[in-house]
């Protein structure tokens, strides 16, 4: 079927200004003579760009702060390489609080204004849910059928036989001779879909996650997983060109194994990190770039948004952590949780041994050999100052690994011989009968070792409530080694960290030293 034209411009702009090319004077006149055109022939930034059709898209009045222009230059950035066929200079993360018009710019009227620079564009863009991404799609529709849009671009269409919220495509007419019917430039076009929704067959010059995880996703390790995996294994073979083609992220901090954190973990070279806190009376360490200081009032990013009333009242909502993530940009709350990690000492040598009264290598087992959680071995010994009379503590090692339950078994077997009879070796059984068979296999797994096993009770953050204690008043301290920094990350972000089993494998050695118990000898 052969698509209808519909010249709704005839009143608004002369014949000769959409259909045959003119000069500069005449350009400059038809300019003066009408303020459509001339807003045409200024052609909008982006920033102007969403200021201008801000009406089509929201009924609330537009609030204008400087990070919204600061975002429509980078996404502008990103997108003039491509349409020059560039290599990427790097993919683009965007940490930022909800409620900061970042779905707006960054989803809604990015890919419209990038239409009106270069027909051709094809995005993929993508929400944590379906209803999520196609209401953004749904208004990007109705921004380019608005009358605002068709008066200032009436050249541009929608594609009548390609026309769902989840998949339309773009049409650009071109005029030619005068009363002739315009030529039909095929154009771009906008696929959406949920994170971990099907890609297959379609693919984008620029790639959107916006929002990739909600709040209650985040709390679930598998929904974690589930997002990090499509967007590595899935979303990035979705590239019409792969040298040249970007991955835009912007989302709100959910956790430390998050979309962003796991990319930024990478340490990869090729990713522009923009983290811009709600506040940096707290949070400064979280701004990216650091020179955008200068652009804060009262620490505020957005004191028409998000003043310190508003903050407060989102603090009390959101809860300690979910604030920390969601509005300073660090899923954890600041200054850390239960340990100050900065009172650990870290030691080049040991002390004499004189001073030393036991040693417990503790077993915090995972049963998986890839993906979840680690299995940790943590080597404590007690001492006790001849001065004082107290007791001290230094970790020596720390062992930690994805292991298969076989190779588990070997490591830690070699280890307590490496470690010598003088060590205790302590194991944590698991809830259920699967957790006392796998205990049981350790100890035999250990014969002529002194062995014991336990079945904790309380949650992690109980059970390392006393070592905390002694971490914090610096009677904890560390031999230098590899493991020293993963160790000390785990402490500082504990009880909201990503992995916990360095710290639960920690209280278990040190409740052994501090708690006697009776260790028997496994024949």
């Amino acid at each position: 079927m052969k698509e209808e034209i519909i010249d709704t411009t005839s009143q608004i702009f002369p014949r000769t200004f959409v259909r045959t090319r003119r000069t500069k004077n005449e350009r400059l006149l038809e300019a003066v003579n009408n303020p459509i055109s001339a807003i045409r022939e200024l052609k909008l930034t982006l920033f102007e760009f969403v200021e201008y059709f801000w009406p089509e898209v929201s009924t609330d009045k537009f609030k204008s702060n400087w990070h919204i222009k600061f975002l429509c230059e980078e996404l502008t950035k990103l997108a003039v390489r491509v349409s020059k066929g560039l290599p990427k200079q790097y993919d683009l993360i965007i940490n930022i609080p909800p409620g900061t018009t970042k779905t707006i710019t960054c989803s809604i009227m990015f890919p419209v204004w990038c239409w009106t620079q270069w027909h051709w564009m094809r995005f993929i863009i993508s929400s944590y849910s379906a209803a999520l991404s196609l209401e953004s799609a749904e208004y990007s529709r109705d921004l380019v059928r608005s009358d605002a849009f068709r008066m200032l671009y009436p050249e541009l269409g929608i594609k009548e036989d390609k026309d769902t919220k989840s998949n339309f495509k773009v049409i650009k007419r071109v005029w030619g001779k005068p009363n002739k019917a315009p030529r039909i430039d095929k154009g771009g076009n906008r696929y959406s879909t949920s994170v971990g929704g099907t890609l297959t067959g379609f693919h984008g010059h620029i790639l959107i996650v916006d929002d990739p995880l909600n709040p209650e996703q985040a709390v679930s390790k598998k929904e974690l997983a589930t997002a990090n995996r499509w967007m590595g294994q899935t979303l990035s073979t979705r590239k019409v060109d792969k040298a040249v083609t970007p991955i835009i992220l912007i989302m709100q901090r959910l956790d430390q194994d998050d979309p962003s954190g796991h990319i930024l973990a990478k340490k990869k070279r090729n990713v522009r990190h923009i983290s811009l806190p709600g506040e940096i009376r707290n949070y400064r360490q979280q701004l990216k770039p650091e020179e955008k200081a200068k652009f804060y009032k009262d620490d505020l990013l957005d004191p028409v948004r998000m003043n310190w009333k508003v903050l407060e009242d989102m603090k009390a909502d959101l809860g300690q952590y979910g604030y920390a993530g969601q509005i300073g940009q660090k899923p954890t709350p600041p200054g850390g949780g239960m340990f100050k990690v900065d009172h650990f000492n870290i030691l080049t040598t040991l002390p004499a041994s004189v001073n030393f009264v036991e040693a417990v290598r503790y077993w915090d087992k995972a049963g998986t050999a890839e993906g979840g959680a680690y299995t940790v071995g943590v080597k404590m010994h007690k001492l006790v100052s001849s001065r004082t009379g107290y007791p001290s503590f230094i970790i020596e090692d720390v062992k930690r690994g994805q292991w298969a339950s076989e190779e588990r078994e070997r490591i830690i077997r070699e280890t307590a011989i490496a470690d010598g009879l003088h060590v205790q070796v302590g194991v944590e059984q698991e809830p259920g009968s699967g957790g006392k068979e796998s205990a049981e296999g350790t100890e035999r797994n250990l014969a002529g070792f002194s062995c014991f096993k336990e079945r904790p009770t309380g949650d992690k953050g109980f059970r390392a409530d006393p070592y905390s204690v002694q971490v914090n008043n610096g009677n904890v301290r560390l031999l230098h080694g590899d493991w020293n920094y993963e160790f000390i990350e785990e402490h500082r972000n504990f009880p909201f960290s990503t992995y916990k089993d360095q710290v639960d494998a920690a209280s278990g050695a040190f409740n052994k030293l501090v708690v006697k118990r009776m260790a028997r000898m496994v024949t």
